[in-house]
């Protein structure tokens, strides 16, 4: 097989396989979806749940964070269920930049459109997620406190904060 021929497969494939995770997750009992019928169903009575935001990972076509839209399904799916819920989103490394302000995203992506993600964070922020920044993915990239979006706060490194919610039991979740 080609190797554009494999990728195509190979993507195709995961395309497949978010598309059927997706409302797997989202469903509530058990649900037909085309040919699928969802024996297990879950249903949380408490979560903590934490979001290892280190690395870019995208929904093909949408160009959308993959840990923002699985967020904002679990977020949802909680509050149907009626789960009683904690999640931390923790921005370090190459993905730090999604939690920095219009002004310093601009600056730091070379852009001029603002921050892209920045209504996707504050509407998870304002739905109870607590929106974390790495201090020193901070530091490295020697930004301030006032270059974050609002309701962002920083802890003092990354690894240290998810070692300590998981201590605390949060579950990480590294999308």
């Amino acid at each position: 097989m080609t190797g554009k021929r494999w990728f195509g497969k190979a993507l195709g494939l995961w395309v497949g396989s978010w598309a059927l995770c997706l409302p797997a997750f989202a469903v509530q009992g058990a649900v037909h979806w085309h040919r699928l019928h969802i024996q297990i169903p879950v249903v949380l009575k408490r979560a903590k749940v934490v979001f290892n935001m280190d690395h870019l990972a995208f929904i093909p076509h949408t160009r959308e964070p993959v840990g923002l839209s699985q967020m904002r399904m679990m977020v949802a799916k909680f509050k149907r269920d009626h789960t009683r819920w904690k999640i931390a989103a923790i921005f370090q490394g190459v993905a730090g930049y999604m939690a920095l302000n219009n002004t310093a995203y601009d600056r730091f992506m070379h852009v001029h459109t603002g921050n892209p993600y920045r209504g996707q964070i504050e509407a998870l922020y304002h739905q109870g997620v607590d929106i974390e920044e790495c201090g020193v993915t901070m530091r490295a990239h020697h930004w301030g406190n006032r270059e974050l979006l609002p309701n962002v706060k920083v802890n003092a490194g990354a690894l240290a904060r998810i070692i300590e919610l998981e201590q605390h039991g949060y579950i990480e979740i590294q999308p």
